[in-house]
């Protein structure tokens, strides 16, 4: 990321941090729109920011920013950033992104991915939101140069098909969270793998996987994909290589961590250094898991409980937001995770049944107590 970007980045953190609840939520958005263009090696313009700023904090709409930023870029100074680099692409694309995440709005099925392709890259690539009809290899940086074996142009459709089939067809009910973070990690690296497009798949599995996993209950425009994103892609990478002769094979665990940390707010490792192929021919393979794990362990108890281990997704959603605020209500609750109260009620009983959960100081001044949290 360069040092341009980073302040892009990082310009918003006001806003997160101490603007009302509707300027941190669009400032995180932003946040996520903006670093995922590191997917490609791209650095938004100053510009840009100052038209977030202006959405941030509610002088203009969403759709009035694009506006702003198609007009700049039919304008003089728009054609000279141009000219210099693809600040265009940065910008209209993070500006879309930030529109279609702030949507309520979400259809889990193939034409769901390729309308959010034809949304974030229209006018900028010519077969926007068309399935490719070629096949395709690309260099990686991570595997010293080799590519990932994508899906052939005339099984694309089937397979999308077939892999989000048995995704809409799976239940995630009673699912321990280790689990379940390991079934959506493979699901996101097999939609990636299919590679549908001819450019733009990972921004595009990103906003895709983000929207799908708000459905499941999560809050996941932070601080991972906007300052990952390129962490994200090398581990959709390792996901999907293998090299027997080299003792190379195909693994989620990068993915994982990623996930584990956007998800329950654990802090793992996250260098891409660590997942190029040379890397474990200069450092002790059975060192550094073991030395992970310990830090994953400890990392996880100071977070959440150890009983939280085995609590489904919608436990965990429910708690991550219990976490943020102990005051929050059962019918806010509801609202936040897309539940109905009496499903909310539902989970709440059983998480004080087991120990995990409690409420504290009466009914009218309550508030919530994740029990062992901290230890």
């Amino acid at each position: 990321m360069s040092d341009e970007q980073k302040y892009t980045i990082q310009g918003l953190e006001e806003y997160i941090r101490q603007g009302e609840p509707l300027q941190r939520e669009r400032g995180e958005t932003w946040r996520v729109a903006i670093g995922l263009q590191q997917v490609d090696g791209l650095t938004p313009s100053e510009y840009l920011l100052d038209t977030a700023q202006k959405h941030i904090e509610g002088d203009i709409s969403i759709g009035e920013a694009k506006r702003l930023i198609d007009a700049y870029y039919k304008s003089a100074a728009g054609r000279k950033e141009v000219e210099n680099n693809r600040t265009e692409e940065a910008d209209k694309v993070s500006a879309r992104i930030t529109e279609i995440l702030t949507e309520k709005t979400f259809s889990f099925a193939p034409t769901q991915l390729t309308s959010i392709h034809r949304r974030l890259f229209e006018g900028i690539y010519k077969q926007a939101g068309k399935i490719r009809d070629y096949n395709i290899t690309k260099s990686e940086w991570v595997l010293n140069g080799k590519t990932v074996y994508y899906a052939s142009a005339d099984t694309i459709s089937e397979t999308l098909n077939y892999d989000m089939g048995q995704e809409r067809a799976f239940n995630y009910a009673d699912m321990n969270v280790d689990d379940a973070i390991s079934h959506l990690t493979r699901f996101c690296a097999n939609i990636w793998q299919i590679h549908p497009f001819c450019e733009g798949n990972t921004r595009t599995t990103a906003v895709f996987m983000i929207k799908y996993l708000r459905t499941l209950g999560f809050h996941v425009t932070n601080d991972v994909f906007a300052e990952k994103s390129w962490y994200f892609r090398n581990a959709l990478v390792r996901a999907n290589y293998s090299d027997l002769t080299q003792g190379i094979t195909e693994t989620t665990a990068y993915l994982e961590n990623f996930f584990r940390c956007m998800l329950l707010g654990e802090e793992h490792d996250l260098r891409n250094r660590t997942m190029h192929v040379e890397w474990n021919k200069v450092q002790n393979r059975n060192e550094v898991q073991s030395a992970n794990k310990a830090v994953q362990s400890a990392e996880m108890a100071v977070i959440l409980p150890p009983k939280c281990k085995f609590c489904t997704l919608e436990e965990i959603a429910l708690l991550r937001i219990v976490q943020g605020n102990p005051s929050v209500t059962q019918k806010e609750l509801a609202v936040q995770m897309s539940k109905s109260e009496r499903t909310i009620k539902t989970i709440t009983v059983h998480l004080q049944e087991i120990g995990i959960l409690r409420r504290a100081n009466g009914k009218r001044n309550g508030y919530w107590e994740i029990i062992g949290e901290g230890q």
